[in-house]
């Protein structure tokens, strides 16, 4: 009898949350990926009011993963090589609290592979300046409008301010 993959979830913000869509999805071992709203003080957020950055809430993505498949620190390798953990508060032309850098942990031991990651990054050499990324347990996630689900699979060559870094 087959079983279904026991899912895990992780959760990630670093700027705008369709170029991290567009790259986290198509890891091996991705199960799900679903853009939205974390982080901040209003309930059931909408894009208009989170753009504002008056929610406290971050652009993040919702990721389910197969642990058996993909390791979470991977996934987080990859985040760091995907945005710039260095400019608080801001990727790309995106400037604003609610696209900073942070990983919102579900539980101790993804608390402690997140502190892992960023001593990685930190010892990679890719970065020059401070990582500020933060590191802060999993708040409520508030999927965003059905318009930003796939925006860039449903807009090739749309905004995007993420690319992998060697």
């Amino acid at each position: 009898m087959n079983s279904k993959p026991e899912l895990e979830t992780a959760t990630l913000a670093g700027g705008c949350f369709w170029g991290m869509e567009e790259i986290l999805r198509a890891l091996p071992g991705m199960a799900g990926a679903v853009v939205g709203y974390t982080g901040g003080k209003t309930e059931n957020p909408k894009y208009e009011d989170v753009k504002t950055g008056a929610t406290g809430h971050a652009e993040s993505i919702e990721l389910k993963f197969d642990p058996a498949r993909l390791a979470y620190g991977a996934i987080l390798d990859m985040f760091f090589k995907m945005h710039d953990p260095t400019t608080p508060d801001r990727q790309g032309n995106d400037v604003g609290a609610q696209y900073r850098s942070a990983i919102f942990y579900h539980g101790e031991a993804q608390k402690k592979e997140a502190e892992a990651a960023v001593e990685r990054a930190r010892a990679s050499g890719r970065w020059k300046r401070p990582i500020t990324t933060e590191i802060v347990p999993a708040a409520r996630f508030w999927p965003a409008e059905e318009y930003h689900q796939d925006y860039l699979k449903k807009h090739p060559g749309g905004y995007t301010c993420h690319y992998i870094r060697d």
